[in-house]
């Protein structure tokens, strides 16, 4: 069984209790973005931009699709951190039981009716043809990871909750670290361009569910129960999908939105859209590097909650936002003094290089209009108060995003910049607002 720490910390115990859990998560989350910085730069040093936007097209596309059941993460998470906050051996074990069994069998049902989704995802993109070609053949190798990735999601969202960051550390670090060898052996090696990118995804998330499975054996609390108790009923699993539904229109909507952000810079033509793969390349070095402080607050605010300690969870709140701020600040410096070079760095096509130097000034904001909404997302989900993370996204998309992109059509790809930049602003916002009214009645523990 783990050890469980005292929660009467003062502020110094605290962060350094934060940041215990946090740098491990942050360290994972940002081989994410660093597996996407080597696929752009092994494709974006080919002598065409069609490889880089066929791979930009094609994640894109598994993002969207994956992504909708991101709930297996986050629902995992909040659920399990609650049930080691009262230290329910038996509910963390059942609910791991449970969702890699969900998780499992819609990974299935996704690579049986893929086809018709991928070409839907494609229609909806309007690729230029010979783009087109390319991600239909790397989203025909890359949906065989299906069952992987989600189990992946809930043993990664189980060991967050069970505050075990070094798990994910390993897990990641590990089959992304296979996966960037495979890349450059299967592109540059052996010239399969955009499916070798393709298979060498699908290899490594094998090697990430397998390692995960070992790692979370190994961590199983100690308790007496029947197989069937643990693997429950029908009723266990619509209850566990219910839960998180206000978490699948949550992702689905802001999957949506950067699905609608690639398919208008495709529409500009191949160049742009390259240019914009390269610039969210770095949108997802800052989400997942502050996620890092999002992941520890996911796992000590629903422990607080679990426990009912109001103190330990505005501690927990206040030190998340703190160290949250400061990391979106020096990602900004960083972008501001470094942008162009990191730029050349990911592509050496004149071209994609200028096109995304004319859109670098919106990077440089993004880090400081999103840091809100990361962290606002782990306190919301440690609590598992996920129709507020629903409410927040469907307002900032739909009152926000959409109508700010419309009315600034004329500006190009700027006004989908200016758009993305002001959705951010908005989440953290709403979110903000909803937090503070509610803290204000004590609901967060009523």
């Amino acid at each position: 069984m783990p050890t469980f720490l005292p929660t009467r910390l003062t502020l110094p115990s605290l962060d350094r209790r934060l940041w215990a859990l946090a740098w491990p998560m942050m360290l994972t989350n940002l081989t994410v973005p660093l597996l996407g910085l080597v696929d752009t730069a092994v494709l974006g040093h080919l002598d065409s931009p069609i490889y880089l936007g066929a791979v930009a097209i094609g994640a894109n596309l598994f993002t969207l699709l994956y992504w909708t059941f991101g709930f297996m993460r986050m629902g995992t998470t909040g659920l399990t951190a609650q049930a080691y906050g009262r230290r329910d051996g038996f509910g963390q074990t059942a609910l791991l039981v449970r969702s890699l069994l969900l998780a499992g069998a819609i990974g299935l049902a996704l690579i049986a009716i893929h086809r018709p989704l991928i070409e839907l995802g494609l229609t909806l993109m309007n690729p230029s043809p010979e783009v087109a070609t390319l991600a239909r053949e790397y989203a025909a190798i890359r949906i065989w990871s299906a069952p992987a990735v989600l189990c992946q999601y809930t043993l990664v969202g189980w060991m967050i909750g069970t505050q075990f960051p070094r798990g994910p550390m390993l897990m990641l670090i590990a089959a992304n670290g296979l996966n960037i060898l495979l890349d450059l052996l299967f592109v540059t090696g052996l010239g399969w361009n955009s499916r070798g990118v393709a298979l060498a995804t699908v290899i490594a998330e094998y090697t990430a569910a397998g390692l995960g499975g070992w790692l979370v054996l190994a961590r199983l609390p100690g308790h007496r129960a029947s197989l069937r108790a643990l693997f429950g009923t029908l009723a266990d699993y619509t209850g566990l999908l219910r839960v998180n539904r206000y978490l699948l229109v949550r992702t689905v909507t802001l999957l949506l939105v950067l699905a609608f952000f690639t398919a208008q810079g495709a529409r500009q033509g191949d160049v742009v859209l390259a240019a914009n793969a390269v610039l969210l390349t770095f949108l997802m070095v800052i989400s997942n590097g502050l996620d890092g402080f999002a992941n520890a607050a996911e796992a000590m605010v629903g422990e607080a909650l679990g426990q009912r300690d109001r103190r330990y969870f505005h501690q927990t709140c206040t030190a998340a936002l703190r160290w949250s701020v400061w990391g979106a600040l020096l990602f900004t410096a960083g972008f501001v003094l470094a942008g162009p070079a990191l730029i050349a760095l990911l592509t050496s096509l004149e071209s994609v290089q200028h096109e995304a130097w004319r859109y670098l000034p919106w990077l440089w904001l993004l880090p400081l209009a999103s840091v809100g909404g990361f962290v606002l997302d782990g306190i919301f989900i440690g609590a598992t108060r996920t129709r507020e993370m629903q409410n927040s996204m469907l307002l900032s998309a739909l009152l926000v995003f959409l109508p700010l992109w419309w009315l600034t059509t004329g500006w190009g790809n700027h006004g989908q910049w200016f758009a993305l930049i002001c959705l951010m602003l908005a989440r953290a916002a709403s979110m903000a607002w909803r937090m503070v009214k509610d803290l204000q009645t004590d609901r967060w523990f009523t």
